[in-house]
């Protein structure tokens, strides 16, 4: 997202207490600002992609996270013999 020109920050946060992750909204790990617009960004693994998908679509905060003009997109890392890449689903 960086590379597109947005200013990111990472906005998941560690409970060392609990021991678990904490997302913003409950789903986003980095929120990313651009000219006109505000992305936050699901991050997982190539082969989870499907199932971060369903947790985004299906949270309760999604609908006031769309209402406030937010986009929400997946994405899914996968290794190759060349680097890294990945899938983009926008679930805005």
């Amino acid at each position: 997202m960086r590379e597109r020109g947005y200013l990111c920050e990472i906005v998941e946060r560690w409970n060392p207490y609990a021991r678990v992750r904490h997302d913003l909204f409950g789903f986003g790990d980095v929120i990313c600002l651009g000219r006109d617009e505000v992305i936050l960004v699901q991050t997982t693994s190539g082969s989870n992609m499907a199932d971060r998908i369903d947790k985004v679509t299906n949270h309760d905060n999604i609908a006031a996270v769309r209402k406030a003009g937010v986009r929400v997109i997946v994405h899914g890392w996968r290794k190759l013999k060349s680097g890294w890449a990945v899938r983009e689903e926008d679930v805005s």
